[in-house]
């Protein structure tokens, strides 16, 4: 039987028995038994009156963290599900690698940060600090003003981690979404903006909305090849992509020109580089997107044909 597991990382006083504590509340643990792996015992302790169904192991030290224990813990408390409070200075491959029983499955990383001390613990432990921040699916700056929000929004923390969810929850209490619909995906100051194939997808949604964000930038990708039928002479080189569900994948074409693509046939892998402009055309009922591509080769296709988001 597959037991999930949901790791809750982050520094020292950074929010992480808070969390746990909320979830135990909010009936995390009432129908499922739940192990409860604290790894570092912090100012604040765990709500005795949430804990009914869950049964508490502390782990002291690093080397006592091993997959045989974690079995035997299986054996003896049969758990359903599993919360591990980690440790903020242990690292976290040997979890990944190491660790796990081979029946615990990984369902979630959440990473709990300090705001005000985010910028010292990334200069003197950059390395245990951002392992976490790049691994999480779900990441929170806790005790957040004005003045720190802006300062997480300008390091455009996006470029680190752009799968997780990242929220700034403030001093009164309140929370909100890292993203404010301004933030661009992708470091442009590059001489060649490379777009990673699993990132295809990401890129056309923001060029579709930000085509003047691109204007001038020279893109580097792999794409499907594709010689428009509806608009004759038109070259719209993109991707297949899966929106939400296998029966509902779509092709994302971007207008295209130059580079002798008309030499490619449909749906040939080619890798281009293109100066990216923003021009008025029909299949945008508008302006959109234009590569002038400056080169282009054939290319072995990606490891994923089909984009997600």
């Amino acid at each position: 039987m597959e037991i999930p597991v949901y790791l809750v990382v982050g520094f020292l006083d950074a929010g992480k028995t808070k969390f746990i504590n909320g979830c135990l509340e909010d009936g995390l643990a009432r129908e499922e038994r739940t192990l409860l792996v604290c790894c570092e015992e912090g100012e604040i302790e765990y709500e005795q009156s949430a804990l009914d169904n869950v049964t508490v192991v502390k782990v002291e030290e690093q080397e006592q963290l091993s997959c045989a224990f974690l079995r035997e813990c299986e054996k003896k408390y049969r758990p359903k599900q599993v919360l591990v409070e980690y440790n903020g200075m242990w690292p976290l491959e040997p979890f990944f690698k190491d660790l796990l029983p081979k029946n615990w499955v990984l369902y979630q990383i959440m990473c709990f940060v300090q705001a005000d001390t985010f910028d010292l613990y990334a200069k003197n432990m950059g390395q245990i600090m951002m392992e976490k921040i790049t691994n999480a699916d779900m990441i929170v700056f806790n005790r957040c003003d004005d003045a720190l929000r802006a300062a997480l929004r300008k390091r455009n923390l996006r470029m680190v981690n752009r799968r997780a969810d990242i929220y700034l929850e403030n001093t009164d209490g309140t929370s909100e979404n890292y993203l404010t619909g301004d933030e661009c995906p992708f470091d442009l100051t590059a001489e060649v903006v490379d777009i990673p194939d699993a990132d295809f997808g990401v890129w056309y949604v923001d060029v579709m909305d930000h085509p003047e964000r691109y204007e001038g930038k020279l893109m580097h990708m792999k794409l499907l090849m594709c010689h428009s039928k509806r608009y004759p002479g038109v070259d719209c080189p993109g991707r297949f992509a899966m929106v939400c569900c296998a029966k509902d994948v779509t092709f994302f074409g971007i207008l295209a020109r130059g580079g002798e693509l008309s030499k490619y046939k449909n749906r040939d892998w080619i890798e281009v580089t293109a100066r990216m402009g923003v021009e008025e055309h029909p299949a945008y009922k508008g302006k959109g997107p234009v590569m002038n591509v400056t080169s282009v080769s054939p290319c072995e296709k990606p490891a994923e044909e089909v984009v997600t988001f």
